[in-house]
C-alpha cells in the first residue's frame, strides 16, 4: 500500500460472474458497429425522429469516447456507466458515475444479487412468490486494480451496510485514473469482488444463465434455473 492509496495488483480472471435483471432489452446504438466517437452525433440526430432513444441511450458524456465499446454484447457492459442515479448508490458509487461489478465466481454474484434483491423486496413489502427473472453475464478481466483484500487500512470500505467510505475511496481513485478495485466479497465469504470504473478495463461478457427468484415474504430462499428447470434452495 502507497500512501496516496491501495497497492496495484495484476487481476486476471478467466471468467468473471455478474448477474442482472432481464428486463432491459439491447440497445442498438451500443451493438452496433459504428465508431463510439460518433455516438454523441448519431444519438442526438436519431432523438430528433425518436424521442424514446435519449432515456435508452443514458447518460453518454460519463464515458470518453476512447473508453466506450461496441459490437455485440456491449449493451450489457455500457449500460451501468450510462444508466445513472443518485437514488441508485453502490459500495464505490454514490450514483454521479457507473461501476461494472462482478464476482470471480457464480456463488458471488448470486448471494451479491440476492441481497439486494431482497431488501428490494423488503422494503416494497412484496408478496411472495416467484418474483424476478435475472440473467447471468460471463466475462473475462485481465488489468490492473488497486487492492484492499487483506488491508486493514481499507477494513471500513467492506462494512456491509454504510457506503460512506467505500464510496469516497472509489470516487478518489476513478478521478485518478484507477481502472477498478479488487476486494473481498461482503455477502459471499471467501470469495472476491471487482468494482470496475471503465468500459474498456474488462471484456465484453455473454450471457450465461438465465433464473428466477423466488420470495419467501421474510428472503430469497429458492432460485430456478430457467434453462434446465432444476430449482436449487438457498442457504444462508
Amino acid at each position: 500500500m502507497t500512501a496516496k492509496g491501495p497497492s496495484l495488483t495484476r487481476v486476471v480472471w478467466p471468467r468473471t460472474h455478474r448477474i442482472i435483471r432481464s428486463r432491459f432489452p439491447t440497445i442498438d446504438l451500443f451493438e452496433d458497429i459504428a465508431d463510439p466517437a460518433d455516438w454523441d452525433a448519431i444519438a442526438s440526430a436519431e432523438s430528433k425522429t425518436n424521442p424514446r432513444l435519449a432515456p435508452s441511450v443514458g447518460l453518454l458524456d460519463l464515458v470518453p469516447p476512447s473508453r466506450r465499446v461496441a459490437g455485440p454484447g456491449a449493451t450489457w457492459l455500457m449500460a451501468p456507466f450510462v444508466h445513472v442515479s443518485r437514488d441508485r448508490r453502490s459500495r464505490f458509487s454514490d450514483g454521479r458515475y457507473g461501476v461494472y461489478y462482478a464476482g470471480d465466481r457464480f456463488e458471488v454474484a448470486l448471494f451479491e444479487t440476492i441481497h439486494h434483491h431482497s431488501r428490494f423486496m423488503a422494503a416494497t413489502q412484496e408478496a411472495s412468490g416467484w418474483s424476478s427473472d435475472f440473467r447471468e453475464l460471463v466475462g473475462a478481466i485481465d488489468r490492473e486494480l488497486h487492492d484492499i483484500r487483506g488491508v486493514q487500512a481499507w477494513a471500513d470500505c467492506l462494512d456491509p451496510d454504510d457506503y460512506g467510505p467505500s464510496q469516497k475511496l472509489g470516487a478518489r481513485l476513478r478521478n485518478a485514473g484507477s481502472d477498478g478495485i479488487v476486494y473481498p466479497s461482503v455477502r459471499y465469504p471467501g470469495g472476491d469482488c471487482i468494482a470496475i470504473f471503465w468500459p474498456d478495463a474488462i471484456s465484453i461478457p455473454v450471457q450465461s444463465r438465465h433464473l428466477r427468484y423466488h420470495w419467501d415474504g421474510g428472503r430469497v430462499d429458492r432460485i430456478r434455473d430457467l434453462g434446465s428447470g432444476e430449482v436449487f434452495a438457498v442457504e444462508v
